[in-house]
Parts: structure tokens; C-alpha cells; sequence
């Protein structure tokens, strides 16, 4: 199996949106001279973190649909660059909205979206006023450069959830994530992520927004675990940089949750009940 280069963008977002995207393309391009195969952005990477303030009347305004405006920019740029990119955007279908991470394969395909299942509502993440919970389930995506999944945010604390995309067979499990400063007591989320890889055997990838913003303070500290738990790279605190590492995806089948514990289930005792 061949190893994946994979770059994580951790970038702060203001409120001019098209300044915004043009950084991320800018930071793209210098993820993939480097030589990143795959490029992984932070939630609403390209936008304000529009749920820190409860959502009021027309706000569906400020989503986009998918294929749509900033998928298209990002499509040309992987098909130009030969890179697989893992966007994170509000999305609009129809009448309703939803927070998503578009896959788009090194030819510029669009591989599919995977939508946030579970939204949380709490003070200075109004979650729910804005997003509808996911209906696409957990997909993999056979990109050129491996499988990947996506987790996005809140989703990652659902073991059910990650248990699901190691059913499907990824290798990745690429996290967009918007967590604020102080909000992980202890290296807990860190922790959680590392348990993740640990009991399914794949690499997980967590790319956080950073910036100060109206209501919150976001940290960085993006983070990379290999299948075994250990965290293999990690991103300063409150830094704009791309974090890159490779991966040895050969990892992945080597790992005890590949070799052991996926083996051993017995979903014939318990599925009816998760």
C-alpha cells in the first residue's frame, strides 16, 4: 500500500468571504508544492462561524449549494494540481441547510458530501437554528490517494459513528473541526480522537479553525493519529499554518483494530441496540 501526503490548512476565516476563499485556494497551492496529495480544511473554512450567534430570519442566504460556487473553484484546482481536497462549507439544498464537507478527487471530481448527522445546540454553537441534520449517512470515498471519511465536528463523538466509517473501509477519517480556546479540558478531544484510530484502525486527521472572532476564540492545534493512537503531528495554538505529514497507509491493515478487533465483533448481539 502507498503512503498519502496529507496537508492540513488551519487558517483563520474573516467576514469577507471571497478574501476568504482566495486565501484557501493561496494555501492549497502551497500545500500541494510541498507535495500534499490530500488537502484538508476546518469547518466553515472559508465563512465566519456563523452559529455563535443565534440564527435570525434569511440567514439560509449565506449557504450555497454543492456543486456549486466554491466547489467549482476548488474542483478546477485539484484537477489542475492532481490533489484530493476536503472542503467544509453551509450548504443549501432546497429549502434547507446543512453543515457539509465536499470530496473532490485529484481529477476534479466531485466524489460526494457528507453532511453533519448530529447538531448540537449550546451557547455560542446554535447549531441547531442553522443546520438540518444529516441524511447521507457515513461515506467512504475511494479517492486516487486512498479511503477517506469524514467526521465533521460534533459527529466525532459518536463512536457509533466512527465505528461505521471503518465498516466502510477508510483509511482517513478527516475531521473539520471548530473547537475554541480552553474548550478541550485536558487533551480530552485530543485523546478522544487518538481512542478512535486506536479501536478502528485508521489515521484520524482533526483540522480546527483558528482566529479570534465576535464571540469566540478559535485554537488550532490541528492534530494527526496514526491507527495504533498516537498523535503523530500536531499544529501550534493559535497559528495560521498548513500541517503536513505522511502516512504510511500499510498502517492501517498492520493496525490490532484491522487484525483484532474488527474481526472479533459480534453485531449479531448488539447492532439492534446502536
Amino acid at each position: 500500500m502507498a503512503n498519502m501526503k496529507i496537508s492540513l490548512v488551519q487558517q483563520a476565516a474573516g467576514d469577507d468571504k471571497a478574501l476568504n476563499l482566495e486565501r484557501g485556494l493561496a494555501a492549497a497551492r502551497e500545500a500541494a508544492a510541498s507535495g500534499a496529495q490530500v488537502i484538508c480544511f476546518a469547518e466553515l473554512a472559508f465563512e465566519p462561524f456563523y452559529p455563535q450567534h443565534p440564527a435570525k430570519p434569511g440567514f439560509e442566504s449565506l449557504a450555497e449549494p454543492i456543486p456549486g460556487p466554491v466547489t467549482h473553484r476548488f474542483s478546477e484546482l485539484a484537477a489542475e494540481l492532481g490533489v484530493v481536497i476536503v472542503l467544509n462549507l453551509f450548504e443549501r439544498a432546497g429549502d434547507k441547510t446543512y453543515d457539509s464537507s465536499p470530496v473532490i478527487d485529484a481529477d476534479g471530481q466531485l466524489l460526494g458530501v457528507t453532511r453533519m448527522i448530529h447538531i448540537t445546540e449550546y451557547d455560542c454553537f446554535h447549531e441547531q437554528g442553522y443546520y438540518q441534520p444529516g441524511n447521507l449517512g457515513a461515506p467512504v470515498y475511494e479517492t486516487r490517494f486512498g479511503r477517506i471519511g469524514v467526521a465533521i465536528c460534533y459527529d466525532r463523538h459518536y463512536p457509533e459513528y466512527m465505528r461505521a466509517l471503518a465498516i466502510g473501509g477508510a483509511e482517513v477519517v478527516v475531521v473539520p473541526q471548530a473547537g475554541a480556546l480552553g474548550e478541550w479540558p485536558g487533551g480530552l478531544y485530543e485523546a478522544e480522537l487518538q481512542v478512535a484510530a486506536f479501536q478502528n484502525g485508521y489515521f484520524t486527521a482533526l483540522c480546527n479553525r483558528v482566529g479570534q472572532e465576535a464571540r469566540l476564540n478559535f485554537g488550532g492545534e490541528s492534530f494527526i493519529c496514526d491507527p495504533e493512537g498516537k498523535v503523530i503531528a500536531r499544529a501550534g495554538q493559535g497559528t495560521e499554518e498548513i500541517l503536513t505529514s505522511e502516512l504510511d497507509l500499510s498502517d492501517v491493515t498492520k493496525s490490532n483494530a484491522r487484525t483484532l478487533f474488527l474481526r472479533d465483533r459480534r453485531p449479531d448481539l448488539y447492532s439492534e441496540w446502536i
